[in-house]
């Protein structure tokens, strides 16, 4: 089905982009203010980054269709998934690669009720998570690169779900070793 519409639509993603840009970065100022440890907010301020840049994919990615008055999306050089799920790759190897030194905090890490027990379930959890991102994240890179569509979409949903799964194992199997010891 197809429709004409305003031109005006085209600017509902660049401001709905900036809406969550100016609501991500006002969370993680004010959680910021609450949090024992000042550097975590440029850890955070590099996920929410990584956030935006995947809405800013999508919109230039929607502009582009708009403005070239792409009909039939099979002709188009790269599809969404390619792009979504390549630029969500990106983002997990730099989260993965920072999530080894976030300390304990709110808003961003593995966060489970078992990786929160103590400091040194907290920084296992952590490490195992970072690595366990970068794999997927350059996995998912190369799915992007030899997959595109629906087997695109599948093949990086199976595997962040796997990922997820094995991290949040690891961290229940991290805090029984560990037990509830408090060391901050």
């Amino acid at each position: 089905m197809t429709r004409w519409g305003s031109k005006y639509e085209t600017l509902i993603f660049p401001f709905l982009t900036l809406f969550l840009s100016i609501i991500l970065f006002g969370s993680i100022t004010a959680i910021g203010k609450k949090e024992k440890y000042g550097k975590n907010n440029e850890k955070v301020m590099v996920v929410g980054n990584c956030s935006l840049l995947l809405l800013n994919g999508m919109t230039y990615f929607f502009l582009y269709l708009d403005f070239n008055q792409v009909r039939n999306l099979s002709f188009s050089a790269i599809d969404i998934n390619q792009l979504l799920f390549g630029l969500l790759g990106v983002c997990l190897v730099v989260i993965g690669n920072i999530m080894p030194k976030v300390r304990r905090n709110s808003l961003i890490g593995l966060r489970t009720r078992w990786s929160m027990k103590n400091d040194i379930t907290w920084k296992a959890s952590q490490r195992f998570g970072g690595i366990t991102l970068m794999i997927v994240g350059v996995l998912m890179i190369l799915i992007v690169i030899f997959m595109k569509g629906i087997a695109c979409l599948l093949c990086s949903m199976v595997l962040l779900i796997l990922v997820m799964t094995i991290d949040i194992i690891y961290s229940y199997r991290i805090a029984k070793k560990y037990g509830t010891n408090q060391q901050h």
